[in-house]
This record gives C-alpha cells, structure tokens and sequence, in this order.
C-alpha cells in the first residue's frame, strides 16, 4: 500500500459523537431536514392518495378522454412519476445546498480535516 501524507484519520469516541449529535449544529440540519421532508412526504402521499381515491371512485372523471386514446386518468397516472422526479430533483438541489455543508462541518469538527 503506498504511503501518503495524510494525517490519520481520527476516530470519534461515543461520548463526542454524542456530544456532536446534542450540538445545535447538528440540531440545525435535523431541524432543516425535517422542515423539507415531512411536508414534501405529505405533499406526496396526499397527492397519491387523491389519485388512489379517483381511480377507484371517480371512473368517469378518469375516462373523460383529454386527446385520442389519452384520458385524465393516463395523465394523472405518469403525472405521479414526473412528481416523482421532480420532488428528488428538488431534494437533491436541496441537500447539495443546504444539508450536505453543514454535515460537512459537522464532520470536519469530528474527525478533522481529510486532508
């Protein structure tokens, strides 16, 4: 294995990776993911949920044909796959912006710098 001039990496011990996880820093990117996720998973779910729903009760509305063979139900449907990738899009931006620094800092103050 070759050497490098690399200081060793530091290992945290249990009382400072808890100490880390009772700073408000950490506290911070807790709060700030948790402020993203749980209404975007809510977002999500009543948005599925209300598709769920039409399928199952509103057939018609669901057949209503919007052009040729394509019907409300069709555009509903791959309209959960768009909301899909455009909530990770949006996450990804989000956490590259956000979440991924601050853990960053976080980590850095743990285990110090990688290199």
């Amino acid at each position: 294995m070759p050497e490098t001039d690399l200081p060793p990496r530091v290992v945290p011990s249990g009382a400072q990776f808890l100490a880390a996880q009772a700073s408000p820093e950490f506290q911070e990117l807790r709060s700030k993911l948790r402020r993203f996720v749980f209404p975007m998973t809510a977002f999500f779910l009543l948005w599925y949920g209300l598709y769920v729903v039409l399928g199952a009760f509103a057939h018609d509305f669901m057949a209503t044909k919007v052009f040729g063979n394509v019907n409300v139900g069709l555009l509903l449907g791959l309209g959960q796959f768009v909301t899909t990738f455009v909530i990770t899009g949006v996450y990804v931006r989000f956490a590259n912006r956000e979440l991924d620094p601050r853990a960053a800092a976080i980590r850095t103050e743990l285990e110090g710098p990688t290199q």
